[in-house]
Parts: structure tokens; C-alpha cells; sequence
């Protein structure tokens, strides 16, 4: 009776620290997640440091974290849109929900998104593409690379430069903001087969492309994070 009492300890034993040991590594796994790239908060982040600068000021007499001021009644022209525009009335729309809301700061983060989406969806990137792209839209990019990948084919694209980035239009849709962006690019794309021959395209043609992407975000979330939620090509 002894010796099964203590196989049985032994055993409970054995038992708990396996369950122990699944329970950290889970835990560790859901604190290592990466949060997806924030490029429109970070742009606006850099766009109200480049202000306090020039203004000499910026942290609170305390020595505190830099201030996010409002942008100002220029918005719209600083980055680019004809403030008698229709993009200029969302962008006031826009800024009357969000105070914060940076329309130049704005076109800086949607570049950097291009080009991070555009990479990601030529290597076959989910996990990068997913956070930064709308469930309908991500669906669209899954289907896809996965139609790739069946083929045995790859994509290589190189974005040879990105001639313009422009804000097109902006408005409220209930509490959600839409932005739409016109990007003109030179671009470098070759489907190769599994043995890396080039099925379409060639590496020594440039083609000028123009997309035409609307990202959104509900102006009520603490979460910076925009969306893409539409592509068109122009």
C-alpha cells in the first residue's frame, strides 16, 4: 500500500509540473506577441516633436513626455489637399472627431504602410499583412498568395520608387473616419515557377502603377492603428 501511495505522489507530481510547465510556456507566448507596426501614430508622433522644436517648447514643466497639440487650421493644406476640396471638408470632419487626427502626419505613415504592405504581400507575409489590413481586404491577399503558393510560384516585387503619395479624400462614416490615399509608383514585378524561372513579367521593366487605398479607423478607439480597407487600381 505504501509503494502505491507513493507512485501515486510521484505521479500527481510528474502531473502538475507538466501542467505547470504548458501554463508558462503559453503565457509566455501570448507576452512575446508583437503588436502590428504603428506608422501613423509614430508619424504623428514625429509631426508634434518637429512642431515643438520649431516652437522652442513641447515638454510640460515637469520635464514630461513630449505634447500631441492639435494640428492647425492649415491642416488640409499642409499636406497637400485644396482646402476648397471635398477632401478638405472630411479632413475638418474628420479633426472634429479626432483632434489629433495630423492629415500631413498622416500621408507620411500611409507611405510607410504602402510600402510595408506591398513587400509583405509579394513574400507571402500574413502574419505582417493581417493586423494592418481589414478582414475582407486580408481575405482578398490570403486568397492570393495561397494561389501562389499552389502554383509553386513566387512573386518578387521592388518598389523602384514611389513617385507620389497623395491624400484624395476623407470623410465620417458614423464614428469611423476613411482616409484615401493615391500612391504612383514604379515597380519591378516578376512571377517566377518553382524552379525560379519568370512566368510574367520581367525584372528589366519598370511599369508605372497607380493604387488608389482607403484606410480606416474608428475615431472612438484608443487604438491609433488605421485599417486599410479597400484597394483600387487607378
Amino acid at each position: 500500500m505504501n509503494n502505491d501511495l507513493i507512485l501515486t505522489l510521484i505521479f500527481a507530481a510528474v502531473a502538475a509540473f507538466v501542467l505547470f510547465k504548458l501554463r508558462s510556456v503559453l503565457g509566455r507566448r501570448e507576452g512575446h506577441e508583437q503588436r502590428p507596426p504603428d506608422f501613423f501614430a509614430e508619424a504623428e508622433r514625429k509631426a508634434a516633436n518637429d512642431s515643438a522644436a520649431k516652437d522652442g517648447a513641447g515638454q510640460d514643466g515637469a520635464g514630461g513626455d513630449t505634447a500631441l497639440p492639435a494640428p492647425g487650421p492649415h491642416a488640409a493644406e499642409a499636406a497637400g489637399v485644396d482646402p476648397e476640396s471635398p477632401a478638405a471638408e472630411g479632413i475638418a470632419a474628420i479633426r472634429a472627431a479626432d483632434r489629433h487626427f495630423d492629415p500631413a502626419a498622416f500621408v507620411d505613415g500611409a507611405r510607410a504602410a504602402f510600402d510595408m504592405i506591398v513587400e509583405a504581400f509579394a513574400k507571402g507575409d500574413r502574419d505582417t499583412l493581417e493586423p494592418l489590413l481589414a478582414p475582407d481586404v486580408f481575405a482578398s491577399f490570403d486568397a492570393a498568395i495561397a494561389e501562389r503558393e499552389q502554383a509553386g510560384e513566387t512573386l518578387e516585387t521592388t518598389i523602384v520608387a514611389l513617385n507620389s503619395a497623395e491624400l484624395t479624400g476623407a470623410e465620417m462614416q458614423g464614428r469611423t473616419a476613411r482616409v484615401t490615399m493615391t500612391f504612383v509608383s514604379e515597380q519591378s514585378n516578376v512571377v517566377k515557377d518553382a524552379e525560379g524561372n519568370p512566368v510574367d513579367g520581367d525584372p528589366a521593366t519598370i511599369e508605372k502603377i497607380t493604387d488608389i487605398w482607403t484606410f480606416a479607423r474608428d475615431t472612438r478607439s484608443r487604438d491609433p492603428n488605421w485599417q486599410l480597407v479597400e484597394t483600387d487600381g487607378g
